[in-house]
């Protein structure tokens, strides 16, 4: 774990300069604003976590109608944006900002969006951007202001940037280091080894608040043909696009983890056989009719889903039922090749017979 001892040594620098800028009551008050929004975020271990306090800080000093912080990643970039509304307005500028190639390297920290959902434009000419580097963190900051903007906004912004970068770029590296040991690196899933740990986590919180645990498998219909036709580059973007949309397309607390080649897995908590099914059909369509942009040309590709659930298991210890949920939806899956590929293929494991459950025989 990397200490923090540099952080709060920066932060002590920050707050002897401070009082410089705060020379009457009013900014006396804004002074111990600022102040107790640099702690509170020093405090934050996420990066949610930090860029919502800045939010938070900038809303209340400076009021502002529209805020978003774009962070480059890897491949892409995270965004917070508040409110959601203006979404459509602002991914054209992520676009340019950041040099991406489409929406879909956009990935949104704080917000889950739909089709058909109502969004607003705003004019361009109003959006005041700050650009962020500190070491681990590259980013920008985007904000609508109020039209009474305060005199010392330029003063207090930078400020409140430098703190954010480096608690940021402290966090950041954090999870690096941690990712390292559980992520995928082409994917950004979670690798087998992770999944494996996940998967007897959740076993075991299902069977103790008796709630439905489900579990999907799939993977891309005829890969091989597909590194054979365009390389095995192209087939790593598929697998990279594929693996994004999914992502984007399940709930915060669902695992997805890369398998093993071009096969995925995910943990579905406190979800039972139908929604399941359904979640899986809903992204077996969306990759069907994606088209997956390579140098080698336009791929389109399909998937094929075995879905399984653990209900009403008892006695059985966890790692068994991790291993037989994960047979069962390899199984399922093997069956929707066989059921002609980019289908479902449902089933439904009790790992404790209906009459040993009642009689308490075996």
């Amino acid at each position: 774990m990397i200490e923090r001892r540099e952080m709060r040594v920066e932060f002590t620098k920050l707050f002897k300069i401070l009082p410089l800028f705060f020379n009457s009551a009013a900014r006396s008050a804004l002074h111990e604003k600022l102040t107790r929004h640099i702690i509170n975020l020093n405090q934050q271990n996420s990066v949610p976590g930090i860029i919502n306090e800045m939010s938070l800080c900038l809303k209340e000093i400076l009021n502002y109608r529209l805020f978003a912080f774009a962070i480059k990643r890897d491949r892409g970039i995270d965004v917070w944006l508040d409110p959601r509304m203006y979404k459509k307005s602002l991914e054209s500028v992520f676009i340019h900002d950041f040099l991406l190639s489409g929406e879909s390297e956009i990935n949104y920290l704080n917000h889950t969006f739909n089709n058909g959902e109502k969004e607003d434009q705003f004019s361009l000419e109003n959006l005041v951007s700050y650009i962020i580097c500190e070491e681990e963190c590259q980013g920008k900051i985007y904000m609508l202001p109020d039209m009474n903007m305060p005199e010392y906004q330029d003063d207090i912004v930078p400020m409140i940037m430098k703190s954010t970068a480096i608690a940021l770029s402290k966090q950041i590296n954090i999870e690096r280091l941690t990712n390292a040991a559980t992520i995928d690196p082409l994917t950004g899933c979670y690798n087998r080894r992770e999944f494996e740990e996940q998967m007897v986590k959740n076993i075991a919180t299902a069977k103790r608040h008796k709630t439905p645990l489900s579990v999907f498998m799939f993977d891309i219909d005829h890969f091989k043909r597909v590194n054979d036709t365009y390389g095995h580059q192209a087939g790593d973007a598929v697998l990279q696009s594929v693996s994004a949309m999914v992502r984007n397309n399940i709930r915060t607390g669902d695992i997805l983890a890369r398998y093993g080649g071009e096969e995925f897995i995910a943990i579905l908590p406190s979800t039972g056989k139908r929604e399941a099914m359904e979640l899986a059909d809903r992204l077996r369509q969306k990759i069907e009719g994606r088209n997956i942009i390579t140098e080698s040309g336009t791929i389109r590709v399909t998937a094929s889903f075995g879905i399984t659930s653990l209900e009403n298991s008892y006695q059985q210890p966890d790692s068994e039922d991790m291993v037989k949920l994960i047979e069962s939806a390899d199984a399922m899956m093997y069956k929707a090749k066989l059921n002609g590929r980019n289908t479902i293929m449902p089933g439904l494991i009790q790992l404790c017979p209906p009459a040993a459950q009642s009689t308490g025989t075996i």
